[in-house]
């Protein structure tokens, strides 16, 4: 072959040369700067119609490969409108959080080292930095000392192993005869409030369960978990000939940041040889605040709990949580080991406690949110989001136009417009939530509570400032002249 045939084929080969690596990272390094120093004067929400992103692009991918400056151009001009702005200090829908910058940075060095996380020779890093991080956020949070972590995804999926280590707590052999087919099995019930999160239930269709094993317990006057129905409930199933197995609690429900009481819950379920797993995936991040871990009574009994830094610790998403008192317990529900996984080694293997075999380099970013701000940082920062909160909840009970519908526990106000000339009420509101949002300047959510329609305004984007409260607040009186 020609050598210089084959020195144009060799340069079609490889990863980006070096030089335009550097290029184009300073350029992405200062437009992500650029981003976050202008985010909000961008609106909100994304204001495209459906569909047009997908109009706006080609059919097929490339046959040949395209400048990167036009990549870069295209995220400008097409992926930039289609973006909702999560991190915008004006995001107050559903629970308001944000990434910090150097999150980012966690994030850009984990996918450079591209980690597959199963074995601990494939990633040294990963297994025996997780567990430290872990530790760290476990103290901040004064957690007990049992209690051992691993991350995952989502809440959801930390939920999901929860479950399944309930179940697989009863020794009813799940694991290897499964559940169809059998009539030796009673059915299993798992109890959550009215309030609980949604992922409960996906939990439950996912591992078999059926939706005919959750009783959704109802709750008090506010919002929390009625630990004497629960009590009831589950005596009532026993009587039935029916097992139960797992009970949620909850601090800091998605409706209204509502917290069940932990220390009851704890007490009915080991009386009754049943699995407690708290879901605090919202607040256990404002749980690293010493005045507020009276909510925390009880949790040295629970068996399972599950918190989200990738809502309020300003850590990208996704990064949740799972921490687990009997850890050996977790791997005997999820261990399997292929041939061609079995190592000499005694050591852990991150594959053995879950459904996924490779995992990402997650507590990296963790690592650097929680090196860089520091306790106090942290601290400082949920202090403030929840000083915003108590302030706009103030302003909302001075008002004659507006009424708060629930308790602020934390950084989440849950209110609605009542001005005395209106009737149909939840339809006002609603009306009134839309408009807000369709203008770009913030974003607000509902929930219904007592079958009213009810607006929430969470606090959270680490850019947040009173002058962006203020700025909701003249909105909403302004429409509601």
């Amino acid at each position: 072959m020609d050598q210089n045939t084959g020195s144009k084929v060799s340069e079609k080969f490889g990863d980006m040369p070096k030089e335009d690596f550097r290029k184009y990272g300073y350029e992405i390094i200062d437009w992500i700067a650029d981003y976050f120093e202008e985010m909000e004067n961008l609106p909100v929400l994304s204001q495209n119609e459906p569909n047009d992103l997908a109009n706006a692009l080609p059919k097929n991918a490339p046959e040949l490969g395209e400048d990167f400056g036009d990549v870069i151009k295209d995220v400008d001009e097409l992926i930039l409108p289609a973006v909702t702005h999560w991190n915008h200090p004006n995001f107050h829908g559903l629970f308001s959080t944000s990434t910090s910058s150097v999150g980012v940075f966690g994030e850009m060095l984990t996918a450079a080292f591209d980690q597959k996380a199963m074995l601990w020779r494939t990633s040294p890093a990963s297994t025996e930095l997780e567990p430290i991080v872990l530790d760290w956020l476990r103290q901040m949070m004064n957690l007990p000392e049992d209690f051992k972590g691993i991350i995952y995804d989502t809440a959801s999926v930390s939920t999901l192993h929860a479950i399944a280590m309930a179940r697989e707590k009863l020794n009813l052999d799940i694991r290897t005869k499964g559940m169809s087919g059998r009539t030796d099995l009673p059915l299993l019930r798992i109890y959550c409030s009215e309030q609980t999160h949604s992922s409960i239930d996906k939990a439950v269709l996912l591992l078999g369960l059926g939706t005919d094993a959750i009783v959704k317990v109802p709750v008090n006057e506010r919002f929390e978990m009625d630990t004497e129905k629960l009590r009831e409930a589950i005596s009532d199933d026993i009587s039935a000939g029916h097992k139960p197995f797992c009970v949620v609690a909850t601090i800091g429900t998605t409706s209204t940041t509502a917290v069940d009481n932990v220390k009851k819950t704890a007490e009915i379920c080991e009386r009754n040889d049943i699995f407690l797993h708290v879901d605090m995936a919202y607040a256990g991040s404002a749980l690293v605040l010493p005045e507020l871990q009276h909510h925390l009574k009880g949790i040295e009994k629970v068996d399972s709990i599950v918190t989200n830094p990738h809502k309020w610790f300003f850590t990208p998403f996704d990064l949740s949580v799972l921490y687990v008192k009997d850890l050996d317990l977790l791997k005997q529900t999820f261990s399997l080991v292929a041939e061609y996984l079995k190592v000499a080694e005694e050591v852990t293997n991150q594959m053995d406690y879950g459904i996924q075999l490779g995992r990402r380099f997650r507590s990296l970013k963790l690592w650097f949110v929680m090196r860089y701000f520091g306790q106090e940082g942290l601290r400082n920062r949920i202090r403030e989001h929840i000083r915003l909160a108590q302030l706009f909840t103030m302003w909302v009970e001075m008002s004659e136009n507006f009424e708060i519908m629930a308790d602020t526990t934390f950084a989440l106000v849950c209110f609605r417009a009542c001005p005395k000339n209106v009737e149909d009420l939840d339809a006002f509101n609603e009306k009134l939530m839309n408009e807000i949002n369709a203008s770009g300047e913030a974003y607000l959510s509902h929930t219904k509570l007592n079958e009213k329609f009810t607006l929430r305004l969470s606090v959270g984007s680490i850019r947040v400032e009173e002058r962006h409260l203020r700025k909701v607040w003249d909105l909403l009186n302004e429409k509601v002249k």
